[in-house]
């Protein structure tokens, strides 16, 4: 699979903070969120996805407060929250009404806080294995949870606990490169982010238990992704959705983890393209 060239950077400040973004193509708003991993950033996560879709979307693909090139303040509060607001701020920056919504993981749990908190901003979503929803069977924190807790704690950073954590993240290791090992240890040991790791050092990640939230107030047309073996957010976590959101609908990928958009690109954009686009009906 071609990975295309990196598009050009934006940067935009926003209540005082910097925040870096990329903007490509035409048509309808979409804004790509992305997950919490050490080392993530908006490309690393839809790099594989921006080419197909950038022919038929607007496509703003932000790095979160804390992550890749924005900025790096030290953080205070629920996460979720802080992650929204920011990403309603570049809207506004950027004239955006209202955008459809994509979010993985920790930009899964954002995209789903700013359904709840402003819903007329928020057009179609499409969640794929998105946090703070309850494990029903699965004993949690899981294994990639943990991961991610550990990472900056004791002897901080490390080569080794990015190679266990991305093997947490998907399916078949062999699609880890070393050049992508590489990519994301330089990410994550950033002086900046070392100093103000944006979900902490150590402890339970500082985010909201969106299952507690009365869901069914988002009313939005969903797309609901998740991988069969999904480590870090476990695929039982859809039934918090699937039983109050009035207009969603669930798809599984076998043989696929955490990252459904990387792993299963090319099933992931025909999907999501259609759907954003209106031509999958799901009432």
């Amino acid at each position: 699979m071609s990975e295309q060239i990196i598009p050009e950077s934006h940067f935009a400040e926003i209540d005082g903070v910097k925040i870096h973004f990329h903007e490509i193509g035409e048509g309808a708003p979409v804004i790509l969120l992305h997950g919490g991993g050490p080392g993530a950033s908006g490309w690393s996560n839809y790099g594989r996805n921006v080419p197909e879709l950038e022919s038929s979307f607007r496509l703003i693909v932000p790095d979160l407060i804390g992550y890749g090139q924005s900025g790096k303040p030290h953080l205070e509060g629920p996460r979720f929250a802080i992650f929204a607001k920011s990403i309603f701020g570049l809207m506004d920056r950027l004239g955006i009404g209202s955008a459809h919504v994509i979010g993985n993981s920790l930009g899964g749990g954002t995209a789903i806080k700013m359904a709840l908190d402003v819903p007329e901003r928020v057009d179609r979503l499409v969640l794929m294995g998105p946090a703070g929803l309850l494990c029903p069977q699965t004993p949690y924190p899981t294994l990639g949870v943990r991961q991610i807790m550990e990472f900056y704690s004791g002897e901080g950073p490390t080569l080794e606990k990015l190679r266990a954590f991305l093997q947490t993240m998907i399916f078949d290791s062999s699609q880890l490169t070393d050049a992508l090992l590489q990519e994301r240890l330089a990410a994550a040991t950033a002086p900046d982010l070392i100093a103000n790791p944006p979900l902490g050092k150590g402890g339970p990640p500082p985010i909201e238990q969106l299952w507690r939230e009365d869901l069914s107030r988002i009313t939005h047309e969903t797309l609901i992704l998740w991988g069969r073996e999904d480590r870090v957010n476990p695929m039982d976590m859809h039934l918090t959705l699937l039983a109050q959101l009035p207009n969603a609908q669930f798809t599984v990928f076998t043989r696929c983890g955490h990252w459904v958009q990387w792993e299963k690109a090319e099933a992931f954009n025909a999907l999501v393209g259609l759907f954003l686009a209106g031509g999958i009906k799901l009432n």
